[in-house]
């Protein structure tokens, strides 16, 4: 009897360390102790990389709030994918926040969100082409500024009933490619109007920004969201911005009646749209894109030149197909344009081993003045 009763405690034990798990913990930045949840799905293994998304709270809410509010967890357990909760700090009002412009001097977030990303991948196996952020309210706030400040790391974005702050609008945003976005918002917001205010920009304006920004059509395809529930007070209109520059796009929710909360959720009441699942649409939205399609390459010199890579994704060496070359000039630079390796080979390959993970550009030059610049992405 006791035998089998350790049998069965052991048998349990392996079961419990593949379900899926909650992980709290947190990690040093900015000379302080900033905290989070990880969602695990059962299905992940560290076998393959695998996407992950941040998801963001609102304005006083938490990260805890936002797990069970959002509720990715079946979608993340069927897509095999990892969610972060992020906890913001206090802002003067000793309320949790984002500083997505609503201070530019207590802490920056910026620097944490990509921190975590780092942190994360030294403990899982996380597909760095495919980082994506949503949030609700002031974390849909913060998702458009890492789409406007983060773009080298982050893949896409989806802001429910959040917006963008005036003060940020227009001539502090900077992304280096096309950022796919999708905005949800009702247009009877009383917390973040869809009309937008003297401190927040209009919904409307902010589509046709990202529209401009990632060169889609200016005319959407449009349709209705399919009116299955009749006594939510609202309806859903789709509108979708497409072929944009490297087939980037912008989608548009927008909840006719809608209030100031989260399509889907159950116990939202009134003006909650249950027509929809708004957390299924992000994932089905965020899915179509990698980082490495959307950022672009110089194709006239790709051509000319017909310079290839490999193995591409690289681990240690990278190699190209070159050959009576004696000697050939090497820079790498990073997404944002730094120079992160320059030196001479005479070996038609270099190494990369000492470079962190992410998305890079190889130029190569020759002593008889060919030049190419081909993109490769580091694991």
């Amino acid at each position: 009897m006791k035998k089998t009763l350790l049998v069965f405690i052991f048998i349990t034990s392996i079961i419990t360390i593949k379900a899926q798990s909650t992980i709290v913990d947190s990690i040093f930045v900015g000379g302080i102790y900033r905290n989070y949840r990880l969602y695990v799905p059962a299905l992940y293994n560290g076998s393959t990389a695998r996407p992950l998304i941040f998801n963001l709270h609102g304005y006083t809410s938490n990260a805890l709030q936002q797990q069970q509010y959002s509720n990715f967890k079946p979608i993340a357990d069927t897509a095999n994918f990892l969610m972060v909760f992020p906890n913001g700090t206090k802002d003067g009002s000793n309320q949790p926040f984002w500083n997505a412009g609503m201070s530019s001097a207590i802490v920056n977030d910026i620097a944490f969100l990509n921190a975590l990303i780092d942190s994360l991948d030294l403990t899982y196996n996380i597909n760095l082409n495919r980082v994506y952020s949503t949030g609700m309210s002031n974390g849909g706030f913060m998702s458009h500024t890492l789409a406007c400040e983060l773009s080298n790391r982050i893949t896409a974005i989806a802001s429910v009933t959040g917006s963008i702050f005036t003060t940020q609008y227009g001539g502090n945003c900077h992304p280096i490619r096309p950022v796919p976005v999708m905005q949800i918002h009702g247009t009877n917001d009383p917390t973040v109007p869809y009309a937008g205010s003297s401190t927040m920009m209009p919904i409307d304006t902010i589509v046709k920004y990202w529209v401009t920004k990632n060169n889609c059509n200016t005319t959407p395809t449009f349709s209705n969201v399919p009116n299955t529930s009749t006594t939510d007070g609202c309806t859903a209109e789709h509108y979708k911005y497409l072929n944009g520059t490297s087939g980037s796009s912008v989608e548009l929710y927008k909840i006719i009646g809608g209030t100031h909360t989260w399509p889907g959720f159950p116990f939202g009441g009134s003006g909650t749209n249950m027509d929809m699942n708004a957390s299924k649409e992000i994932w089905r939205f965020f899915s179509k894109y990698s980082l490495s399609t959307l950022t672009a390459v110089n194709e006239s010199e790709l051509l000319k030149n017909t310079l290839k890579v490999y193995p591409n994704p690289a681990t240690s060496v990278l190699n190209f197909n070159l050959e009576n070359e004696t000697s050939i000039a090497i820079e790498v630079s990073d997404v944002l344009g730094k120079l992160v390796l320059a030196e001479t080979t005479h070996t038609n390959s270099v190494s990369v081993d000492k470079l962190k993970s992410g998305i890079y550009f190889i130029t190569v030059k020759t002593e008889s003045g060919a030049e190419a610049k081909v993109k490769f992405i580091k694991e």
